[in-house]
């Protein structure tokens, strides 16, 4: 077990020991509290002369009064109780969504640690083959090509990064122009195409689909979508494109054929450093930024992202964004 987390566990158990410690006295001191006060009213009731004329109304008063403390001791004592769990839980979450979160930063930093270094290896690699061997063209434009995807791959990651850090901190400002959403899918796609062409990338783009928004953007969300279909589908399965104009709604269908997303996984995908649990997927390059920022960027062009199943096997991501009427 990591250091870090040994701490983390040791501070947990210290936590329960003190909440445990907090409720017991709380106990005994309304134990305590409940045998004095009874045996003070027996004390007041042994000095009341039994000859009083007012005895037995002396008596009911003092007993009424006993159980007025009683009643107080029980209500003030289960507003603090109350208090104190309702702190102890909030608490808890708290420090359970921050060791979530330390844990997913740390496997963050693992997976881009190994992102950035496996295509400057690549690159570095190819230029130092080129450097030191004579290779005739076709080793060459081979090698040149592996190195430009490479660097594209290297591009993506960084601006994923980049945009991720600037719409969070409120940063990053947003373009809104008219673009025409069928030539913006269709130029990623065709990149896709040039990228991979041992990849059979099918498309079905409609043309002159026109929004507002943010060029820039809308090109990560399109290339994170084909990124994940064209990683996670088996190299002989094609990748579906789809674009159409349903009424006054721009829908954009990414199809893959990889191994799917089980239902209470698919909200979770979305979420910041999010990876799938199955062993398929965690094999894949990635850091789990990419659908989140895709989804950053749809809802901010208020636009809808979700998933459906494909028909035979994989995904299904659908971008849906109002057209300018």
């Amino acid at each position: 077990m990591p250091l870090k987390s040994k701490k983390i566990y040791s501070i947990f158990f210290i936590y329960w020991i003190l909440l445990a410690y907090i409720i017991a006295a709380l106990i005994f001191w309304f134990i305590t509290l409940n045998n004095q006060s009874q045996l003070m009213s027996e004390l007041k009731k042994q000095n009341i002369p039994l000859n009083a004329q007012n005895y037995q109304s002396q008596i009911e008063k003092i007993e009424n009064d006993s159980k007025k403390k009683v009643n107080q001791y029980n209500g003030e004592g289960s507003i603090f109780l109350l208090v104190i769990m309702a702190g102890a839980l909030v608490f808890y979450k708290a420090v359970r969504r921050q060791f979530k979160i330390s844990q997913e930063q740390q496997n963050f930093m693992m997976a881009i640690t190994h992102e950035l270094k496996t295509p400057i290896a690549v690159a570095k690699l190819n230029l130092e083959t080129m450097q030191k061997r004579k290779l005739d063209e076709n080793q060459q434009q081979r090698l040149i090509y592996n190195t430009i995807s490479e660097t594209n791959r290297l591009d993506t990651l960084c601006n994923n990064m980049l945009i991720s850090s600037q719409i969070e901190a409120g940063g990053y400002r947003f373009v809104k122009e008219e673009i025409d959403l069928g030539k913006l899918v269709d130029t990623c796609t065709e990149e896709f195409i040039t990228r991979y062409p041992n990849r059979t990338i099918n498309k079905n783009i409609e043309k002159e689909i026109f929004i507002t928004g943010d060029p820039m953007l809308l090109q990560i969300a399109v290339n994170n979508l084909i990124e994940n279909a064209i990683k996670y589908s088996p190299k002989d399965m094609p990748v579906g494109i789809n674009l159409e104009l349903n009424d006054t709604v721009a829908e954009l269908q990414v199809t893959d054929n990889g191994p799917g997303i089980e239902d209470d996984e698919k909200k979770k995908v979305f979420a910041k450093f999010y990876r799938l649990g199955n062993e398929a997927t965690k094999r894949a390059k990635g850091t789990g930024l990419g659908l989140y920022i895709t989804r950053k960027i749809v809802k901010n062009h208020g636009g809808n992202i979700f998933i459906l199943n494909n028909t035979n096997a994989g995904s299904i991501f659908t971008i849906q964004l109002a057209v300018i009427v």
